[in-house]
């Protein structure tokens, strides 16, 4: 147990990559507007991506490399369909996640200060903390956030579940699944629950640093540890935001906030009716520490991700640059965005989201095929092979819904 303690870390900065908008405004709003049924979505949903997920942390264990040096190792298109996802992705998820951590970050200080002025600050604040704290502080930082978003998380829905009128809660509205809206929410829900399949490739490099800060390659069981508890984290969150929607909106007949924050701050009211005006802070610290941790570690792997693309060597030092370079110039493009592009963020924003959605089962057959080429040192026995096959035919199945979707809407 000692030994597998040491290791752990790479798994929560995936969990606080994950815990974001999927968790706090999709996840609720399943439970809200659709009822218990939608659970078994979420719970597909994690299961269809987890053999590729896992896949990052068994290939850096095992080869000593990340998922960008397994690309290189298939063929050159691979490496530049995957750099070209993330190019086109990064600065605008980077200005997404950081504008409603900024919203939730006045409505839970109330400062007077702007979004623009609050997402100035947080990123500055991101930055700081990685440069000056690196790897070591970033991963003790997420131990501690997962660890507090996890317990106050639970603490609020057991509370809850013991306040609410449960005659009042309609556990079965499946028939608005069946709408057009419906959907496309369920597509979504499932194509973004827990996260999107490139962070595989993120945690395949927090595991390569991870060895590097410990000085000690982590043996395939503490490494799936390390994974395990990180994405049964996400998951189990997600269950617990689909609960809190289950519990305190689902009755209501208020319509629903379309934004982030503004849907945030309508869970925040209904809890605050509920509970009474002590849980306000509360949930406004959930909701706001459940978006700082995205923003945080996302503001960490596009740096990551980027120095590892134009790093083709080993020299610690010119990768160390490189992420230097890139920790500084994304956050800055990601702040000009939201400055000058303001009035177009939202069709930036849906791009940047069903890129990254249809993205999900491209980069599952990538990661797939890495581990069965036949130089790979690693064997998947036969019955996880199927099952990665079969997960992978239902990613395509999200992949192609989302399309169809998109057509007829």
């Amino acid at each position: 147990m000692k030994g597998l303690l040491k290791h752990i870390g790479p798994g929560f900065l995936l969990a606080g990559a994950a815990i974001g908008v999927s968790h706090l405004v999709q996840a609720t709003r399943a439970g809200a507007d659709y009822g218990v049924v939608l659970i078994f979505a979420i719970l597909i949903a994690c299961l269809t991506k987890y053999p590729f997920m896992e896949f990052g942390s068994r290939y850096a264990v095992a080869t000593g490399k990340n998922l960008i040096d397994g690309y290189r190792t298939l063929g050159r298109r691979y490496l530049v369909v995957f750099a070209l996802i993330t190019i086109s992705t990064m600065f605008i998820i980077q200005a997404a996640v950081t504008i409603v951590s900024a919203g939730l970050a006045e409505y839970l200080f109330a400062f007077g200060w702007s979004n623009f002025t609050w997402s100035l600050f947080l990123l500055i604040f991101c930055v700081l903390i990685l440069l000056i704290g690196k790897y070591k502080k970033l991963d003790m930082l997420m131990k501690i956030v997962v660890s507090l978003l996890t317990i106050s998380t639970l603490f609020s829905v057991v509370i809850a579940a013991f306040q609410v009128d449960f005659s009042t809660i309609s556990f079965n509205k499946s028939s608005g699944i069946w709408t057009l809206s419906g959907i496309g929410f369920v597509i979504a829900l499932m194509g973004w629950m827990p996260i999107p399949i490139d962070a595989s490739v993120w945690h395949s490099i927090w595991t390569q640093e991870k060895t590097i800060q410990t000085q000690h390659r982590p043996n395939s069981k503490q490494a799936g540890f390390d994974f395990n508890l990180g994405y049964i984290s996400a998951t189990f969150l997600g269950i617990l935001f689909f609960l809190m929607g289950l519990f305190l909106m689902n009755s209501s007949d208020i319509p629903f906030a379309s934004g982030s924050v503004a849907f945030s701050g309508q869970l925040i009211e209904m809890y605050t009716q509920t509970l009474g005006e002590w849980s306000r802070v509360l949930i406004a610290f959930i909701a706001f520490v459940t978006m700082f941790s995205t923003t945080l570690t996302v503001t960490d792997a596009f740096p990551r991700v980027m120095s590892k693309l134009v790093q083709k060597d080993s020299d610690s030092r010119k990768e160390l640059n490189h992420y230097h370079f890139f920790i500084v110039v994304i956050p800055l493009i990601a702040i000009g965005i939201l400055y000058y592009l303001k009035s177009t963020f939202t069709v930036l924003v849906d791009f940047a989201a069903g890129l990254s959605f249809l993205a999900s089962p491209v980069l599952a057959w990538f990661n797939l095929k890495l581990m069965t080429q036949k130089k790979n040192p690693i064997t998947l026995n036969s019955g996880y092979l199927l099952f990665s096959k079969i997960c992978l035919f239902f990613l395509i199945c999200f992949g192609l819904g989302y399309l169809i979707y998109e057509f007829i809407a």
